[in-house]
């Protein structure tokens, strides 16, 4: 690291598609001790885009500039299409650089955990970019797991479900192996890591997955089961294809349950320009949307007490990043984490493929 103490740390980000420009860019703006020093992207639009909201970011047009620049950097995000992930990070290690890498960090645990031996072999830094760990619904239901409001968690149901009956286009809805594309690693990654954050490592897991959309290649309606190893069952749905949105988490415990809907606003409000600045409230929504805690009656016919949802807080991911950078601190996410994870997702795909259930750590 190259950043005096008081000066900010300089982050080169590749990529400012939607995960550059919504989330990244933002956040490390936002972020004290941070500062966007280099956008890696050839496309004019682009940088007349980082332009109107960064004055003064440098530009790179390929990631080769950037790594010829390592000294004159602190950090590396890279937010480009998932199959650049692992070779992008594997370079900007070798570098010499610290690395965020967005969620899915590789299309394998086995890739996952050899750039995390490789970040410890040269001492730096590697960590995901999984910002859904800071939603405010997993933020709410983490306290109240912790504090054993529900007793003991039998089941977890967590749904990110979508109505989007037309395809959207782009690498994304490929069918391509090397594209990693397809819902259960677009959106399986987070609740996938959600499930184990919350639940611990899983033994046992089995899944359906289907391309329901006519002219659609990869994945879009997408069911995983996970049987954790302390016995709580986890039922994850991802899907771009719902005509009725379920709840967004549903958990079950031997006291009572919680059941939250709607989605944490922090993502809609980065993609209508709002930001995260200090002392404005952040994360927050009205009453209308907590979620309601109790047992017996349906909270959609008044049952249960409505629960104060915490407020999201995606900047903390980046507070974390410069805190581990500049004081050692352990990273918000770990690759480690990560690549538990994939193999969670590796196995959904094959027992979706097989119609198998598969046993993990056999």
């Amino acid at each position: 690291m190259t950043g005096s103490a008081s000066a900010p740390l300089r982050v080169g980000l590749v990529g400012y598609g939607l995960a550059g420009s919504v989330f990244h860019a933002p956040l490390i703006a936002a972020t004290d001790g941070l500062a966007l020093d280099t956008v890696v992207t050839s496309s004019d639009e682009r940088r007349e885009q980082v332009r109107g909201e960064y004055p003064g970011v440098r530009f790179a047009a390929t990631p080769e500039e950037l790594w010829s620049r390592a000294g004159e950097l602190d950090l590396v995000v890279i937010a480009s299409p998932n199959k650049t992930h692992v070779p992008l990070a594997t370079a900007a290690l070798e570098a010499g650089l610290p690395v965020v890498v967005d969620k899915p960090v590789a299309g394998t645990a086995a890739e996952a955990r050899a750039l995390a031996a490789l970040a410890e072999e040269r001492g730096l830094l590697l960590s995901v970019f999984q910002n859904r760990r800071w939603d405010n619904d997993f933020l709410t239901l983490r306290t109240l797991v912790a504090d054993g409001e529900l007793g003991e968690v039998q089941r977890f149901e967590s749904r990110f479900e979508r109505w989007r009956p037309q395809l959207k286009g782009g690498w994304r809805e490929s069918g391509a192996p090397e594209e990693i594309g397809g819902l259960l690693y677009d959106l399986g990654s987070h609740v996938v890591d959600q499930a184990l954050v919350l639940f611990g490592p899983a033994v046992r897991v089995y899944a359906e997955s289907d391309v329901r959309r006519p002219g659609a290649e990869a994945d879009d309606d997408t069911f995983i089961a996970i049987t954790h190893a302390n016995g709580v069952r986890s039922h994850l749905y991802v899907s771009a294809t719902a005509a009725q949105l379920g709840p967004r988490l549903r958990v079950l415990g031997s006291a009572a349950g919680y059941v939250k809907y709607g989605l944490d606003p922090q993502e809609a409000a980065l993609r209508d320009g709002e930001r995260p600045s200090p002392g404005v409230p952040w994360g927050e929504e009205p009453p209308s949307l907590w979620g309601r805690i109790g047992s017996g009656e349906s909270p959609l016919t008044g049952g249960g007490t409505p629960v104060k949802t915490l407020p999201g807080d995606y900047p903390a991911y980046y507070a974390a990043v410069a805190a581990a950078l500049r004081e050692g601190t352990p990273p918000p996410v770990t690759a480690h984490e990560a690549a538990d994870a994939l193999d969670v997702l590796e196995a959904a795909r094959r027992s979706a493929r097989e119609g198998v259930t598969v046993e993990l750590g056999a």
